[in-house]
C-alpha cells in the first residue's frame, strides 16, 4: 500500500512546476493520467541537450510513474475526452494561461459542476488575480522580480540565479502541499476546492528569514556571496588543497571550533564575537584571522576533525562526486529502473520514506502517448474500435512515440 492509492490525478501542468507536483503525488502512489498535445507532447520533450539515446532527460526528471494520454484539446472531441476522464479524477493539476482551459470549457467552474469532489489546483506565475495574472511566469524572471536573485551571488558581483529552476521546484512542492491537504479537507466536508498557487508567491515566500528582517526593519537585504547574513562563521574557507564548507550554527560550536579546532582560544572568550549576532557585526576581523588557519591543513583533514568535534562542515562536491559518495550510496539516492528502450535508466529517488507505506518504486518516464490506448479502454471504457477511430481522426494519439 501506498500514502495515494486509489487517488486519480489529471495532469494539464507541462515544463517543471505542475509535473514536479504531480510526480510527487505519483511517487506517493496515485494514478497520473498526464495529458499532452499530440505532436510534441510536453514542451521539455524537445529539450534534448542533454539527452540519453534522442530522449530528454530534463523530461524525465519530473515526470516518473505518469500515464500519458496524447490528446488533442483544441477538439470538442478531446475536449469532451478531458470532461470525461475529470468525472473519474480526485484531482485535477493545469497551469494554462488564465481563461485558457474556461474557453475550452475545462475551467474550474465548468469542472466543479461535473465533479463537485473535484480538487482542482492551478499553477500560474503571478496567480490567478492580480495585476499580472494574465501574464506567463518563467523561472528565470521570477527569481529576478521576487528579490531571490539580489541576495544571491558575490558581494560586489552582479545578481545571481541559483544553478536549478528552484522557483518552479519550490511551487510544485507548494502545490502538492496544498493538493494533500485539500484531500485531507475534503474527507471532512465532502467538497473539492480550487487551489491557486503563484511562481512569484512561492519564491517570495522563499526569501524566509531575509523578509522578516527586511519586513522588521525596513534595512535592504545585501548579498554575502558563500556567507550567511545573520549567521557567523558561516561560508567558505580555502584550506591548503581546495575549500571547505564551514556551518557553524551555534555559540557552543563556535566555542569548540576556536578553542579545539583552530587553536584560537581567546577568540571564544573575546566579547565581539561570544554571540552569534556580535559575531555578525564583528565578522571583518573574525574572519580573515580564522582563514590563516584554515590554509594550514587540507579539506579532508578539516573535515574530519570537524567531525570528530561536532562542527558542521562539508566538501564542496561536484555533481559526479555527489553520485559516487558513500551519502548518496547508502541512502540509495539513485535507482536503477528497467526501461524498454534504453534497458535501465538511473534516476534520482523520491526523498520521502515511510515506515509503513512506502512510495511507488519508479517507473520509466512515458513515451508520448504511451498509455493513451490503456486509460481510455479502463477508466473511460472505450472499445478498440472507439480508440482506432480517435487515433485516425487526430483526436488522440495511442502508442508509444
Amino acid at each position: 500500500m501506498q500514502p495515494l492509492d486509489g487517488i486519480k490525478v489529471l495532469d494539464l501542468s507541462r515544463v517543471l512546476a505542475g509535473p514536479w507536483c504531480t510526480q510527487t503525488l505519483a511517487d506517493l502512489g496515485a494514478e497520473v493520467w498526464k495529458i499532452e498535445e499530440t505532436r510534441a507532447g510536453d514542451d521539455t520533450r524537445t529539450w534534448t541537450t542533454p539527452n540519453i539515446g534522442g530522449e530528454s532527460t530534463y523530461f524525465q526528471c519530473a515526470n516518473r510513474s505518469k500515464l500519458s494520454l496524447a490528446v488533442d484539446l483544441k477538439s470538442p472531441e478531446g475536449q469532451a475526452l478531458i470532461v470525461r476522464l475529470a468525472r473519474e479524477a480526485d484531482v485535477f493539476v493545469e497551469n494554462f494561461k488564465l481563461g485558457a482551459l474556461d474557453r475550452l470549457g475545462l475551467g474550474w467552474e465548468q469542472m466543479r459542476e461535473i465533479n463537485p469532489n473535484l480538487i482542482y489546483c492551478s499553477i500560474s506565475g503571478y496567480g490567478r488575480t492580480g495585476p499580472r495574472a494574465h501574464e506567463a511566469g518563467y523561472d528565470f524572471a521570477i527569481q529576478a522580480e521576487s528579490g531571490l536573485m539580489s541576495i544571491t551571488g558575490e558581494v560586489e558581483g552582479e545578481p545571481m540565479k541559483l544553478g536549478v529552476a528552484v522557483a518552479d521546484v519550490v511551487t510544485g512542492m507548494n502545490a502538492t502541499q496544498a493538493i494533500l491537504a485539500a484531500l485531507i479537507a475534503r474527507g471532512k466536508t465532502g467538497r473539492g476546492q480550487h487551489i491557486d498557487i503563484a511562481l512569484f508567491d512561492s519564491t517570495v515566500a522563499l526569501l524566509v528569514n531575509v523578509a522578516s528582517g527586511y519586513l522588521a526593519t525596513n534595512q535592504t537585504p545585501q548579498r554575502y556571496g558563500n556567507a550567511h547574513a545573520t549567521v557567523v562563521p558561516y561560508q567558505i574557507f580555502k584550506t591548503r588543497d581546495g575549500v571547505l564548507a564551514l556551518a557553524c550554527g551555534n555559540d557552543q560550536q563556535f566555542k569548540v571550533l576556536c578553542e579545539q579546532a583552530l587553536d584560537l582560544p581567546a577568540f571564544a572568550q573575546d566579547a565581539r564575537y561570544q554571540r552569534a549576532g556580535q559575531r555578525a557585526v564583528h565578522r571583518e576581523t573574525l574572519i580573515p584571522a580564522m582563514a590563516e588557519v584554515f590554509v594550514q591543513k587540507t579539506t579532508l583533514e578539516w573535515i574530519a576533525i570537524m567531525q570528530r568535534l561536532g562542527v558542521p562542515a562539508g566538501q564542496v562536491r561536484t555533481v559526479p562526486e555527489v553520485f559516487a559518495c558513500p551519502d548518496t550510496l547508502a541512502r540509495g539516492i539513485v535507482q536503477d529502473v528497467p526501461d524498454p528502450v534504453h534497458g535501465t535508466l538511473r534516476m534520482v529517488a523520491s526523498p520521502m520514506r515511510f515506515s509503513d507505506t512506502p512510495v511507488r518504486f519508479p517507473e520509466t518516464p512515458p513515451r508520448l502517448g504511451q498509455h493513451s490506448h490503456q486509460v481510455l479502454q479502463s477508466v473511460l471504457g472505450l472499445g478498440d474500435d472507439e480508440i482506432a477511430d480517435l487515433s485516425a481522426r487526430g483526436i488522440v494519439r495511442a502508442g508509444a512515440a
